[in-house]
């Protein structure tokens, strides 16, 4: 029987807009395009203090999401922690990422988790649920390849990356080099804005840092910016509407985009199909499944200096820095939705 009705399940953290609640709202907008009778389930998600996460990991574990008004639901497809939890004869999961303060960042200045007893239990307790709510799923899929191995390593669970296109892809093109470089995402600790203020203080003349978004670290890196005596040449915009952010792309010199262990990142693909080198990191994680040093951007370490001569470097031979982005974009442009929705909407035979 073919999939004709599917649910998307979406963690909506009310207030915040990110590259994930924009990725549930794609999925959903494609598969209306493709005659499926698509739509989106969201339940707030409340992750502080600790004791609140398994308690809203068991609001989306009491839904059952069968039928709705007396209509069968052919599928339903999680995307993060805690959707999955969701009951459903034909789970899939298109994972973005699981609760990662509890995975790979604890330990870390990006996580609020230790390891004193009664993190550790927490931790252990949402792997083992994380394990059996994935283990449930018909297919089990990721949003890129560094998901799916932390799906590995984490849960023993075997999953399949599936890229798919930003939401501006249609919009973006390609512009003269300006006289900035451009970040654009949330300003939180994990984003590492701050390493991008701090290049700056070693970034040749006239080149100018231009930060799209927002976020609770905003204030922090702009004081970081005054400080450092180049709040001058950092321009921080905040949220900016989609034409102002095509247009950043468009005339930019290059993107900066040097996150920890991110996931996947719109970021890369936007810039590329904007034909703007990415610099990036060596523990950024997904971007370094399309950034190539030396050939569509620049790969270096997570060090402020690092970025800097990066950046010198772009700014300093402009036909080198086209020719990056021009090799940016025949990557990006091979990269589809029509894949990813044969992929979700097959039936298993599990």
């Amino acid at each position: 029987m073919a999939v004709r009705t599917v649910l998307v399940c979406e963690a909506q953290v009310p207030f915040v807009h990110g590259g994930a609640e924009v990725h549930v709202r794609e999925l959903t907008r494609e598969l209306r395009a493709r005659g499926f009778d698509a739509e989106l389930v969201s339940i707030p998600f409340k992750w502080y203090p600790k004791e609140e996460i398994l308690p809203h990991a068991a609001a989306w574990r009491l839904i059952d999401l069968s039928e709705s008004n007396g209509r069968p639901v052919d599928l339903v497809i999680a995307s993060k922690f805690p959707t999955y939890f969701v009951r459903h004869p034909n789970k899939v999961a298109w994972l973005i990422h699981q609760y990662r303060a509890a995975y790979e960042l604890c330990g870390t200045a990006y996580s609020d988790f230790g390891h004193n007893e009664h993190d550790v239990g927490l931790r252990d307790t949402l792997v083992r649920l994380d394990t059996q709510m994935l283990g449930e799923c018909q297919r089990l899929f990721t949003n890129a390849r560094n998901t799916a191995n932390r799906v590995a390593k984490y849960n023993g669970l075997a999953a399949e990356p599936l890229y798919h296109p930003p939401r501006l892809a249609p919009r973006l093109q390609a512009g003269p080099s300006g006289d900035y470089v451009l970040s654009v995402g949330r300003l939180e600790s994990v984003k590492r804005v701050d390493l991008l203020v701090s290049a700056m203080a070693d970034v040749d003349r006239p080149i100018r840092l231009i930060v799209a978004g927002d976020g609770t670290q905003r204030a922090n890196v702009e004081r970081q910016a005054a400080a450092l005596g180049v709040s001058g040449r950092v321009e921080f915009l905040g949220a900016v509407d989609d034409d102002t952010l095509v247009a950043l792309y468009r005339d930019a010199l290059a993107v900066l985009y040097p996150p920890y262990d991110e996931d996947f990142g719109y970021v890369t693909l936007e810039a590329f199909l904007a034909r703007k080198p990415v610099i990036t990191a060596t523990d950024s994680g997904g971007p370094n499944e399309f950034v190539v040093d030396g050939l569509n951007g620049i790969v270096c370490e997570p060090q402020a200096a690092a970025i800097a001569a990066a950046v010198n470097a772009l700014a300093a031979d402009r036909a080198r820095a086209a020719r990056m982005g021009d090799a940016g974009y025949d990557r990006a442009r091979t990269v589809t939705w029509d894949g990813v929705i044969e992929k979700l909407v097959a039936r298993s035979d599990r």
